[in-house]
């Protein structure tokens, strides 16, 4: 759209034609036939849980059959009652590793954007759930070899996900994500390979506008007869695309495998550091058009920025004998945060305040252990669940004397403590060669604590504790009458807990937790269909539909601080598709499309721009925010890995409500991208160079929201033309 135009309230972005719907609306009603199906008709429980490898073709045209994990059972993905997407390594665009928004954008049913902000992480949502999220993650759970990348609390963050070293990425979307539990509206897992060969080294460099930096480096093989290691190492810099955006971070992930006779064993070490990362937090309307590039008053006033450090080891070990696998999952780690807000000095002088800077400490600890076994037709999985984290939260003044952005006075301290303990089964029962039956249950209970350690004659003790816990259901069918084809039809309840920064503060002005809060619960059916397996083509496609009962939304935010309340009831219904096909051994085309309807069921009091009324604001009907309608992806491909390469994609997205009370949105916007790249070999290696340029026609648009933001500082504006030059040597 043109700069200075009053967002739309509907259709598509000014010099968008309607060739997009068209396009869409006939592609979605030519993939209806297609259904993702299962090359299998009985898959069998793996020996062991190792994660499997991606057998390399000759033929570059043919598609893998790909064992995946979602479902806690490793078989193929077209036998599963539920809608997963597969991203292998092969599929990611060449230099498109920043975050893992560019890996999974175009996944159907998954909103991931950058918000052009280190400091607050990536937005992803999945279906609808997650686009409450100021930063992080939530309503997605994320794991990195098996092991946990979500708090136990339901916060998640993807800036430590090892990029550079992916071998797959699952998506798992509907009601089977309830089996992973608390927080799971969706489930992202990366998985890195397990390299068996020599020992070699691989590395890349990545230069691109805005002085982005980034480089990567690991070495990995076989080590003896029945041990692997990785190591990899990956740096980030950028000056940022935005005034007071930059950021730096630098990460090292670690695995070593080995087989133990009947067992294997993973070891696994992360540790991530961002020593800075600069807010620069949203614009209003007129400021994100008269000035993209800005950051807000009081970004510059506070320098407000974040720092984060965090370390991780896990292992993951695993025991077969005849139809029996044991798997026992460990991990434990330590997260520190601190943050700058921009809270005015005034706003601090009430001796409830919790101040403007933000200093956390959280070591985390969990455990997982499942029994697997084939028993006749029937495949038994059940395991046990145990989670804890304690979050150390100290606030302090944003300012010392008249100068703004220092550590000044203490306001709060507590001690805050989430538990979890989640039994869970669940069983597959093969009623025919062509026909399966999968059930499960999970029994998950949360509890929350929180202790005061600050009290004075102004500021009570606020101490307190909730227990949160649900039956967690879920049914599917799947029917697969050819190895190429499989239909499925699937059912289930889920639950998502509020974390602790969505507890943290109270709407009305008051010391403690927001104790209110309610958990929000879901009830799910999707039908779906896959299509292809080893062959040119696949294709997926799900129709789903999502209810909630005391919906939890932001009820406002200000100063880089968020309140949230329960909304009632809610709905999310649509359709998604996606295809891959290999036209030729050169010609490749890829497809998405998302279309949802989110809306809430029930009235209740909600902010506008700037007010929060005590009346009902928000009826019956009115949308979800942050949650499109449409959302589509289409990408042509042509060369291959090695030689000439070229590829060019689109993306659009249509109009976002920003607030809950639906007077305030971002435009819809359509996007082209392209990337050239030559592979060659370079003294017995691989190496690849790429030039990528993102929103090729430079065209005006908001990239990501900031809901509820009570000055109406909702809008992060997307980057113009940007360039990155990649090279990569394996």
């Amino acid at each position: 759209m043109k700069r200075g135009e009053v967002p739309a309230t509907g259709g598509f972005a000014q010099g968008s034609s309607g060739w997009l719907k068209k396009t869409a609306m006939y592609v979605s009603l030519w993939l209806f036939p297609y259904v993702t199906g299962s090359a299998q008709s009985k898959p069998d429980l793996p020996a062991t849980t190792k994660t499997s490898q991606i057998a390399t073709s000759a033929d570059p045209a043919t598609f893998k059959t790909i064992q995946v994990t979602a479902t806690r059972t490793q078989r193929d993905r077209h036998s599963t009652a539920a809608s997963v997407s597969v991203i292998r390594a092969e599929d990611v665009p060449e230099g498109a590793k920043t975050g893992l928004s560019d890996i999974v954008s175009t996944t159907p049913g998954v909103l991931a954007r950058s918000r052009q902000n280190f400091a607050q992480d990536e937005q992803i949502s999945i279906r609808g759930f997650g686009t409450r999220a100021s930063f992080g993650l939530r309503g997605v759970r994320l794991f990195v070899d098996g092991l946990p990348a979500t708090m136990p609390d339901g916060q998640g963050q993807t800036a430590h996900f090892p990029l550079s070293a992916i071998d797959r990425v699952e998506v798992l979307r509907g009601p089977f994500t309830a089996l992973y539990g608390n927080a799971s509206g969706g489930v992202i897992q990366l998985f890195t390979p397990d390299d068996e060969g020599p020992l070699h080294m691989s590395g890349g460099l990545t230069v691109g506008s805005y002085g982005l930096r980034r480089t990567n480096a690991s070495i990995a093989g076989g080590v003896g007869e029945n041990s692997a290691l990785r190591v990899s190492v990956e740096t980030l810099d950028t000056d940022g695309w935005r005034r007071h955006a930059s950021a730096q971070r630098n990460g090292l992930y670690a695995k070593w495998h080995t087989r133990l006779g009947a067992g294997e064993l993973t070891l696994i070490a992360n540790a991530f550091r961002m020593p800075r990362a600069e807010d620069p937090q949203g614009r209003t309307w007129q400021e994100a058009v008269d000035e993209p590039r800005g950051a807000s008053a009081g970004a510059l006033r506070f320098n407000t920025r974040k720092s984060v450090s965090q370390d991780q080891l896990g292992a993951v070990y695993s025991w077969t004998r005849g139809d029996q696998t044991v798997r026992v999952m460990a991990y434990r780690g330590q997260r520190a945060i601190e943050q700058v807000l921009s809270t005015p000095e005034s706003a601090q002088r009430s001796a409830l305040s919790a101040g403007g800077w933000i200093d956390l400490d959280a070591p985390f600890a969990g455990i997982d252990a499942r029994w697997m076994a084939v028993h006749g037709p029937i495949e038994w999985v059940a395991g046990i669940s145990a989670e804890s984290q304690t979050q150390y939260r100290r606030g302090y003044e944003n300012f010392v004397g008249a100068i703004a952005g220092l550590r000044g006075a203490l306001r709060l301290q507590q001690t805050d403590r989430v538990r979890s303990l989640d039994p869970y089964v669940q069983a597959t029962l093969h009623l025919s060669p062509t026909w399966r039956l999968s059930a499960g249950v999970r029994h998950t209970q949360v509890d929350f604590s929180s202790r005061d350690n600050f009290i004075t004659a102004d500021n009570p003790d606020d101490s307190g504790r909730l227990q949160f816990k649900a039956w967690l259901p879920v049914l599917g069918l799947n029917w697969q009458p050819r190895a190429d084809l499989s239909f499925f039809v699937s059912a289930g309840r889920g639950f998502e807990t509020p974390t602790f920064n969505e507890l943290a503060y109270r709407s009305d002005g008051g010391t403690g937790p927001n104790y209110s809060l309610l958990p929000m619960r879901t009830r799910s059916v999707e039908a779906g269909l896959h299509v292809g397996s080893g062959r040119r083509l696949t294709a997926e496609l799900s129709l789903f539909q999502t209810d909630t009962r005391d919906e939890l939304i932001v009820g406002a935010s200000v100063g880089g601080r968020t309140y949230f309340q329960n909304a009632g009831r809610a709905r999310r219904a649509g359709a998604e598709a996606g295809i891959q096909w290999q036209a030729t051994e050169a010609w490749r085309v890829e497809g998405s499309a998302t279309w949802m309807r989110a809306r809430f069921r029930d009235a209740f009091t909600g902010c506008s721009i700037t007010v929060c009324s005590a009346t009902p604001r928000v009826v019956p009907g009115s949308a979800i925010p942050g949650a499109p309608e449409l959302q589509a992806h289409l990408a042509l491909q042509f060369g291959r890995r090695t030689g000439w390469q070229a590829r060019v994609e689109s993306h659009y997205v249509s109009r976002v409500s920003v607030n809950t009370a639906g007077d305030a949105t971002a435009p819809p916007y359509a996007l082209v991208d392209a990337r050239m790249a030559y592979g060659f070999e370079a003294g017995g290696r691989m190496a690849r160079v790429s030039l990528g340029v993102d929103n090729l026609a430079d065209r005006f648009h908001i990239g990501s929201a900031i809901i509820n933001d009570a000055n109406g500082r909702y809008y992060e504006p997307g980057p113009g033309r940007t360039w990155m030059l990649t090279f990569e040597l394996d």
